[in-house]
């Protein structure tokens, strides 16, 4: 084992865990990287053309921000899956491992010999990772899915309807970071129940079943009312524009409506019967929020914030992500982590949240990056290892990254 590896592991309830990583774009990506977080050692395996995470949206260097984002901290092996001695590789590998992630769809892991039944053989204590976007059967199991068919089909773009009632996608990647997050915990949970028993166990989860579970709330009210009211549910509840930025500003019941009517220095519609309660307000929503909107264009946001936080009103300032980074209490709790990318440069990364001990943060590999490495660590013989890059299904990236 690397002792640099090694002393990095130090720092997690996962350390000296392996946990292979077949997985690609991002919630079995992603899934992983929280367990390294956690301490764990992560190897992310990939075909010689990498994980199509590297090719998609902002792009550099043989990296995109999503490969970074999910990646960091793994070694990288590239493997030949298609090729007989690369098979024959990635299936040693698995029986190596504590932990296995694959989100393919059904039967291609079957395919490439590293299947649940095929891995349990070699490995009954291993906890083994299934994410798909349907599951591993029904009619909808082949069925192709990305996040934006995913929000699409799941609901999810029906709960971010805009006031019209036209559906919208969220602007972030939803259900494949929910997926990631499901499939974390429950591969924490099967590993408690490993240390308990003894016994490994087959975490099969859907993009499907996590978006479903994200939104048990909207399910359920859905369920009580018969329908979806699109906008807000409270008022006043909207965005504002100030003399020189925007506003969130909100009451949730009649007290915080109070302190708003304060804070603003509107006396006057405390002793409006039409304000008196929720449903009133909501039924004059359009009428409030122009009152409001005309009285905070006549002022900086300093003195709204300022008049706002006295009375302990709901508001916050809508930030880009440069304002997130300057923000008071993101440099008081060390929100951002500086991670430094060869080729790329320095980038903040948010870790994840509830860590006793921040790992320190590595790179995300190249493709094939510590492909001899990796082997040797794992009890490999040079032998195995030149046989293997001799017959094309093992490579080594050896290339340096550009200077950012």
């Amino acid at each position: 084992m690397n002792p640099a590896v090694d002393a990095d592991q130090a720092c997690g309830p996962f350390s000296g865990l392996r946990v292979l990583d077949i997985s690609q774009g991002i919630a079995g990506p992603y899934c992983a990287q929280m367990l390294w977080q956690q301490g764990a050692e992560v190897i992310k395996v990939e075909p010689p053309a990498g994980d199509w995470g590297r090719h998609v949206g902002t792009q550099r260097d043989g990296h995109s921000a999503l490969s970074v984002a999910y990646n960091a901290g793994k070694r990288g092996v590239c493997l030949d899956a298609r090729h007989p001695e690369g098979k024959k590789a990635l299936r040693r590998l698995a029986g190596s491992a504590d932990v296995l992630i694959q989100n393919f769809r059904p039967g291609v892991a079957e395919r490439m010999g590293v299947g649940y039944a095929d891995v349990r053989q070699h490995a009954p204590g291993m906890v083994y990772v299934s994410i798909s976007g349907y599951g591993p059967d029904g009619p909808y199991a082949g069925a192709p899915a990305s996040d934006s068919v995913m929000q699409a089909d799941s609901g999810l773009m029906y709960a971010n309807q805009d006031e019209a009632g036209t559906p919208r996608r969220m602007g972030m990647l939803m259900a494949d970071i929910a997926t990631a997050l499901y499939a974390a915990q429950a591969t924490a949970a099967a590993l408690y129940r490993q240390a308990r028993t003894g016994r490994g166990s087959h975490v099969e989860l859907s993009l499907f079943q996590a978006c479903a579970a994200l939104q048990v709330n909207d399910i359920l009210a859905h369920g009580m009312a018969g329908a979806r009211r699109a906008g807000p549910v409270s008022a006043p509840n909207g965005v504002f524009d100030t003399a020189d930025g925007r506003l969130s500003v909100l009451a949730l019941n009649n007290e915080q409506f109070a302190r708003l009517c304060r804070a603003l220095e509107r006396p006057e519609w405390l002793q409006q019967p039409a304000y008196a309660d929720n449903a009133g307000r909501m039924a004059r929503l359009n009428e409030l929020h122009e009152q409001i909107a005309a009285q905070l264009a006549t002022r900086p946001s300093a003195h709204w914030i300022e008049r706002l936080a006295r009375e302990e009103v709901l508001h916050a300032t809508v930030r880009d992500y440069d304002d997130l980074a300057a923000h008071a209490q993101a440099a008081h709790v060390e929100l951002l982590q500086t991670l430094d990318q060869p080729g790329v440069g320095a980038l903040p990364y948010a870790p994840l949240p509830g860590l006793a001990r921040r790992r320190p943060l590595t790179p995300a590999p190249r493709i094939g990056q510590h492909s001899t490495e990796v082997l040797q660590d794992w009890g490999w013989s040079q032998a195995d290892i030149r046989a293997l890059m001799t017959a094309g299904a093992l490579r080594q990236d050896d290339t340096q990254p550009e200077q950012a």
